[in-house]
């Protein structure tokens, strides 16, 4: 704590750039930067002014790798904003006649993939057309058949026509037709 607290004094009197870093026998790790600066820019300057090296070669690879990405997303960012329209007028006449061809193939491209489409909405709407027209056929043919039936049985089934009648059915008279005149 003590350490810790010069630090800051130093920091504070000297109007330095401290940083300290404490690891403790238990492995629990301490540390103080000044306010001004981050623990980063310290230890570039240190890199710089004493001529050691910090970072092993992996890591310089790693940062190098990180900045080509950084410029290589930069570069896209602006080519986006300029595939939109946007800020192309400091661009050169190649440049903007390389971006009309771009714009063109891609136009080009989604005219393909659109023409994909609607054949193959054609040919979906042409099978389901074929299928509605079997089904049809084979719903006419059910019903022939169960008007048949229908007609077999109506046939078996119906009632004898005037031709082949029985004699009508009549209620015999009552012989007794004033029974209830007796009671």
């Amino acid at each position: 704590n003590g350490i810790m607290k010069k630090a800051k004094e130093i920091t504070v009197l000297c109007d330095a750039k401290v940083s300290l870093v404490i690891f403790a026998s238990s492995g629990k790790m301490h540390e103080y930067c000044s306010p001004s600066t981050t623990l980063v820019d310290i230890l570039d300057k240190y890199h710089k002014e004493s001529g050691k090296r910090l970072w092993d070669a992996k890591h310089e690879n790693l940062s190098i790798e990180l900045d080509r990405i950084k410029k290589e997303n930069d570069s896209m960012q602006i080519e986006l904003r300029h595939l939109k329209g946007e800020d192309i007028t400091s661009l050169h006449h190649k440049e903007l006649m390389a971006l009309e061809e771009a714009l063109e193939n891609g136009l080009a491209g989604i005219r393909e993939k659109q023409m994909e489409v609607f054949q193959m909405m054609k040919n979906n709407e042409m099978m389901l057309e074929d299928e509605n027209k079997h089904l049809n056929l084979m719903l006419q043919g059910m019903t022939m058949e169960s008007r048949e039936m229908d007609n077999g049985y109506q046939r078996s089934a119906r009632l004898p026509s005037h031709q082949d009648a029985l004699p009508p059915f009549r209620v015999p008279a009552d012989p007794n037709p004033n029974l209830q005149e007796r009671i």
